[in-house]
């Protein structure tokens, strides 16, 4: 299975990554609800997040939530919202997003378009941490 996420991993398709370690990737959504939409992901290709190890389960988990705090310190937002879906690409991920109400969690809103400018600050932040 090679999904467009295995193409960020190998480094075969191009990412603004924020944060990796050795089994994980985050990096900024390309159509983000809010700026700061992140998608982490583990390195290993599996399609539905509850057919993990309970042991890669916790730790996508724990990587998540390291990226979640320092997204906060960076974002201006009142928390970091969670979502799993898995429906749009078949590699397990979870979306970080910044929000300030329920609704910056809707799904159907619009999109924004990624600003360069933006994820390449991001990228430098996250690097100097």
């Amino acid at each position: 299975m090679s999904t467009i996420f295995s193409k960020i991993i190998n480094r075969e398709l191009p990412a603004y990554i924020i944060h990796e370690d050795e089994d994980h990737l985050a990096f900024l959504d390309i159509n983000p609800l809010k700026e700061g939409h992140t998608l982490v992901i583990p390195k290993e290709e599996t399609d539905y997040i509850f057919d993990m190890s309970s042991d890669r389960f916790l730790a996508l988990f724990s990587f998540s939530k390291e990226v979640a705090k320092k997204l906060k310190a960076e974002i201006s937002c009142r928390k970091i919202g969670m979502a799993v879906i898995g429906l749009e690409v078949s590699h397990a991920h979870i979306h970080l997003i910044p929000i300030d109400s329920v609704s910056d969690m809707n799904f159907s809103n619009h999109k924004l378009t990624l600003s360069q400018e933006f994820a390449e600050d991001l990228v430098k932040k996250f690097k100097k941490k």
